[in-house]
């Protein structure tokens, strides 16, 4: 997402709490690219309303859940032409002087599922790491941002990412994640304030230096004592 992007989610995640973050997401997509910058982003998410947000939402879920459930079913049809699975119903108890017929190795349906699980476990887990990477990328997008408004730069803003990278796989979820940031938002506000105070106290000192009991400064002084001495040179007699 880019900085567009991030500040239309931070917009809708203030004034829909609780909807889901996915959906959020993909709604701030869909805003980004009819606003040129976040003063119409605002005036955009300030029309919109609960209402309309949660069937945003729900259409897209449907959308979404539709598309994954058809992908699946696709890749499990594969699966079963590949292997040949025949679900068979289970056989009736055996007529008075009739044998239970062997089953032949015939695969249950609990059998066929558990294959598919298992074939299915790279991809799931596959999916579930980029899932991961994704999440951890968008959070540390923010992370960065806050520390771009706040012009945290050098040694400072290379400790904080540092930080950040540790913690980043420790997060349980969105409202953890919320919870962290707005716990370093107030280290990042304190950096930014010792910083302001730095620069205002190292600010480039007068030219001509400090000032004397007089209030004027010696580099003062002495250019007024050059320029009146200069100005009344001593006059001597022409020599007889």
């Amino acid at each position: 997402m880019d900085e567009l992007q991030l500040a239309i989610l931070a917009l809708l995640q203030s004034k829909f709490a609780g909807v889901r973050k996915d959906g959020l997401q993909q709604l701030a997509a869909v805003i980004s690219v009819q606003v040129a910058n976040e003063e119409e982003a605002n005036e955009v998410v300030g029309k919109l309303t609960a209402d309309k947000v949660s069937k945003f939402v729900t259409d897209w879920r449907k959308t979404t859940d539709a598309e994954i459930a058809k992908a699946n079913k696709t890749h499990e049809d594969g699966l079963r032409r590949k292997y040949d699975f025949k679900e068979k119903e289970a056989p009736g108890d055996p007529k008075p002087g009739e044998e239970t017929p062997p089953t032949g190795g015939a695969l249950t349906a609990e059998a066929i599922r558990a294959i598919i699980r298992e074939e299915t476990k790279s991809i799931r887990e596959g999916y579930d790491g980029l899932r991961a990477e994704k999440t951890t990328a968008t959070r540390r997008e923010q992370f960065v941002a806050r520390l771009d408004a706040a012009k945290i730069e050098g040694k400072q803003r290379d400790m904080l990412l540092r930080s950040f990278d540790r913690a980043a796989t420790t997060f349980k979820d969105d409202e953890d994640f919320n919870g962290y940031l707005t716990e370093m938002q107030g280290d990042i506000d304190a950096l930014a304030q010792e910083q302001s105070d730095n620069e205002l106290r190292n600010h480039e000192k007068p030219i001509f230096g400090a000032v004397n009991k007089d209030g004027i400064s010696a580099g003062v002084a002495d250019y007024i004592a050059s320029q009146q001495s200069s100005a009344s040179p001593t006059l001597t007699g022409k020599e007889i």
